[in-house]
């Protein structure tokens, strides 16, 4: 049998281009003892994977993409075509880390980015299949935890959500006010805005192209905020820790804003406020928290059934273009979270 996979044939040096990749042609073995064979048909374009298109990704994060190779440890929903693994039967649909490609051979139970891409079945009485990859998988995941977790967020909150018309901010942002609190947004397009405010219903959005950043968000919070999730780092962090009341609290989950310099980017210059306020930092990742998973699942799972949480998709058709949605992604150019249907 056949299979298409997307490779990596260059490291990018600043944007991402889909000449840096290739899509070929390779023999798929048949499923081993304790393995399932899958059809994608979903699978996902996630910032992160920019850091794994370096030849040397930060310390203690995945391992780079080797070149000329299939792309492992990327989510992926499809559907059980042949199964050699108890608990796994033909139609049964999944989810799992072997993605970009068409049809995967997967072993059950080989842990993969650090739990939640193992192979599972997926409960889709909750949510049809792709939803897994976006409201109520990994996604909601890192967006409840950086809330309840990372945050410890309080009704009566006041929260600034970086690039929160994506993936994990337009659910941090809504779970957010779901919880009570008083919610500011950030994105870089007008549109974006929009959908913020008019949308998802939060208290206050702008535009971080509209003029120094710090002064954008004193105009949003003018008597500061307390919480602020961050998936930017850089100048949207500094701003942050200008505008932090004392006690406040960073959940922090990425830094978009270094991923695509081909140069080490400098940090904030006014580090002393976490001193000088008594603020808490906090990095973390889905991962640490797998046992946090069934409750986010049900949780979002159940707003998403009774109206109450939205969330959009940005989907590209055909796997010869996830390199595009990639591209598109990491410029700015989706909303919500990106997809590619292969």
């Amino acid at each position: 049998m056949k299979s298409r996979q997307v490779q990596l044939v260059e490291y990018p040096r600043g944007s991402v281009e889909p000449r840096h990749f290739r899509v070929a042609e390779v023999d798929l073995p048949d499923p081993g003892e304790g393995e399932v064979l899958v059809h994608n048909t979903f699978t996902s374009v996630d910032p992160g994977m920019r850091l794994r298109l370096r030849e040397s990704g930060p310390e203690g994060y995945f391992n780079s993409f080797p070149l000329n190779d299939a792309m492992d440890e990327i989510l992926t929903v499809g559907e059980v075509v042949e199964s050699r693994a108890e608990g796994f039967s033909p139609g049964d649909e999944v989810s799992h880390a072997w993605g970009w490609r068409d049809y995967s051979v997967v072993k059950a139970g080989e842990y993969s980015l650090g739990g939640v891409g193992t192979l599972r079945r997926l409960d889709t009485s909750i949510a049809p299949a792709v939803k897994f990859l976006g409201p109520v998988g990994n996604m909601a995941l890192t967006a409840y935890v950086g809330l309840v977790d990372g945050a410890q967020v309080k009704e009566g909150d006041v929260i600034w959500v970086s690039a929160a018309a994506g993936a994990v901010g337009s659910l941090a942002v809504q779970i957010a006010k779901l919880r009570g609190l008083t919610v500011i947004g950030s994105a870089g397009s007008p549109d974006k805005i929009r959908y913020l405010l008019d949308e998802l219903g939060i208290d206050a959005a702008f535009d971080y192209h509209d003029g120094p950043l710090v002064d954008r968000l004193r105009e949003a919070a003018p008597d500061g905020i307390d919480v602020y999730f961050d998936m930017v780092g850089g100048d949207h962090l500094q701003a942050a820790l200008s505008v932090l009341r004392p006690w406040g609290r960073v959940a922090m989950c990425g830094a978009l804003s270094e991923y695509e310099s081909p140069e080490p980017q400098p940090g904030p210059t006014n580090l002393f406020q976490i001193v000088a306020n008594n603020l808490t930092v906090r990095g973390f990742r889905a991962s640490a928290y797998l046992h946090r998973q069934p409750e986010a699942t049900q949780q979002l799972g159940a707003w998403l059934k009774e109206g109450k949480l939205a969330y959009k998709e940005t989907i590209i058709e055909g796997l010869e273009r996830a390199p595009e949605a990639l591209q598109r992604m990491l410029a700015g150019d989706t909303l919500g979270k990106t997809l590619v249907q292969v």
